[in-house]
């Protein structure tokens, strides 16, 4: 009996040890590193000790990272071979239910329109550069004027995927998403003034997620009143008065930027394997975003029904009248067919979706297989001689002509300029060398047979990989108002795939069953646009894998 007692009395002891040892390794508020509290009045380190998670953005489902296989597993019968399987690592990220809506991108030309007036010459290309080409819907021999005149504007397709949309044209809506977001949460957290985003902004004066982090005091063209206009502005004032910023990225309220997809991101989102039951699957057998290897329901209710809006064979874009294989000749309303297991509608046809990466036909993962990506042009914030950011004013907004003389508006008034990376940047590191690295591994006189031998207007060989054509667009040397339009006709061009080619990814409303297979690549110029191709927003996620549950800001209700 005695022993007994000792030993429990020994385990009661271990036990208060125990618990003593872990509350004083618990630091909670205080610092691991050398005792001291966080934010405390005396001059603590300023932290967000309560962040939790990422907040889910508006129209974002969270997509958990993992392991697949890339590219087709199934017979090439196009005799393309450029999607060879490999085994690839994608992180955790955000990705839209659905594409972009026409009502979506009228919001961003509203905006535009409102902001930049386009009766003012000095802002009528950031208008008119934004505005899809509703023409893309013509056909020489068919008659489409009514989706000409009606598909972006009139409310019966206020919820359809916007098409006409160029991949240049999808990065800005992308990046004017994210500032209107972000300034939607400062207001929510009252930080800056309330209707700041409405009563205070002008041509001179917008907003910037990248500005208000680095430059904050020229936020709203440098309106202090609208930057610290917030009833908690003070409280942030305080926390972070080293720096004169009101929120910082260690605050953790800001989210990422809204951007397109990557091709690994975009085909495992769209491959839907979470609901992984099968080995086989898990080794890339899954043919399209669904469970199955046909395009029809095998569900006892919907048996026959399509299960996505595509071509079903020549002239037959919706199946038979009162009977309708799909319930679409052309595009669908969104949400019309039902979502993948990561609940993303119309990864399969509907339209064809751009993706973020420049086109090769080999995807190299011998040299990386997390996260793959090509199409990385590393910048930086350009510097004024007094050592602050240079924010672009109304009068050096930056534009960029495209192969057809289109202008678009690439950095608009409030944004910070990015200049190219330098040797500065670059010195002693391993892991890049230079600002452009779309040709990386894919250029170099190993890779290329005739590397030397290409003539571009008789001048110096060419070091281009790949030989296409550069067709000239720019000012009239007779009338510089005017713009001169050459076509580069060269018969030595042995391929249209250039720097400027990206990929687009899934089938569309005007393919075949063929292109459903998210393994599918196809590539097209970037500032080019067509009636079945469309985009969709995807963000990365910081922090974790895997998601806590919650409800996201943008679903709670409004105090």
């Amino acid at each position: 009996m005695k022993n007994a007692f000792i030993i429990k009395s020994l385990m009661a002891l271990s036990v208060s040890v125990l618990l003593i040892s872990c509350s004083q390794n618990d630091y909670g508020s205080s610092s691991r590193a050398t005792g001291w509290k966080y934010n405390s009045k005396e001059g603590g380190f300023q932290v967000a000790t309560n962040y939790k998670e990422q907040e889910t953005g508006p129209g974002l489902v969270f997509i958990e990272g993992g392991t697949y296989t890339m590219g087709r597993v199934q017979d090439d019968v196009m005799h393309d071979w450029n999607n060879t399987p490999t085994q690839q690592h994608v992180q955790s990220f955000y990705m839209d239910e659905t594409e972009v809506t026409n009502i979506m991108y009228l919001e961003y030309l509203d905006w535009l329109k409102g902001v930049y007036p386009p009766t003012e010459p000095k802002y009528r290309n950031i208008y008119y550069g934004a505005l899809p080409d509703t023409l893309v819907w013509r056909n020489r021999l068919g008659f489409n004027e009514m989706m000409t005149n009606n598909y972006l504007r009139h409310p019966a397709y206020a919820n359809y995927p916007v098409v006409g949309v160029n991949w240049i044209q999808a990065v800005e809506f992308s990046n004017w998403r994210t500032n209107r977001v972000n300034e939607r949460i400062l207001e929510e957290e009252q930080v800056i003034k309330p209707n700041a985003p409405f009563e205070d902004v002008s041509a001179e004066s917008t907003f910037d997620t990248e500005t208000y982090l680095n430059a904050p005091s020229q936020t709203y063209g440098g309106n202090d009143e609208a930057t610290r206009g917030g009833k908690k502005s003070e409280q942030y004032e305080k926390r972070n008065d080293s720096t004169g910023l009101y929120i910082q990225r260690k605050d953790g309220l800001l989210l990422p930027k809204y951007r397109l997809p990557t091709e690994a991101e975009w085909e495992y989102a769209a491959l839907g394997l979470v609901e992984i039951r099968s080995y086989n699957i898990y080794r890339g057998r899954k043919k399209y975003p669904w469970t199955g290897k046909y395009t029809r329901s095998g569900n006892r209710r919907t048996r026959g029904d399509q299960l996505a809006n595509f071509k079903q064979g020549d002239g037959d874009y919706g199946g038979i009248a009162g009977w309708s294989d799909d319930g679409a000749d052309i595009t669908a309303p969104v949400k019309s067919y039902d979502p993948n297991d990561y609940g993303l509608y119309d990864m399969a046809g509907n339209v064809a979706e751009w993706v973020a990466d420049v086109y090769r036909p080999i995807v190299d993962d011998e040299y990386n297989d997390f996260n793959y990506y090509r199409g990385n042009v590393y910048t930086k914030n350009a510097i004024n001689p007094d050592g602050t950011v240079k924010v672009v004013m109304t009068d050096s907004i930056v534009y960029d002509t495209l192969s057809n003389g289109k202008i678009i508006a690439r950095v608009l008034p409030g944004g910070i300029l990015q200049v190219p990376i330098d040797d500065e940047d670059t010195y002693m590191r391993t892991n890049f060398t230079d600002s452009d690295n779309i040709n990386y591994r894919d250029g170099d006189k190993n890779s290329s047979r005739y590397f030397e031998s290409y003539q571009d207007g008789g001048g110096e060989p060419s070091k281009r990989m790949y030989n296409a054509p550069i067709h000239y667009v720019g000012p009239s040397a007779e009338d510089s108002t005017k713009m001169d339009r050459k076509y580069d006709e060269s018969s030595k061009r042995t391929t249209l795939i250039g720097d400027d080619v990206r990929v687009y990814k899934g089938g569309s409303w005007k393919d075949r069953a063929y292109w459903l297979d998210p393994a599918q690549r196809r590539f097209m110029p970037q500032d080019m646009a067509t009636d079945y191709i469309g985009f969709r927003n995807a963000m990365s996620r910081v922090g974790t894998k895997a998601k806590k549950q919650k409800t996201p800001r943008h679903q709670k209700p409004r105090k």
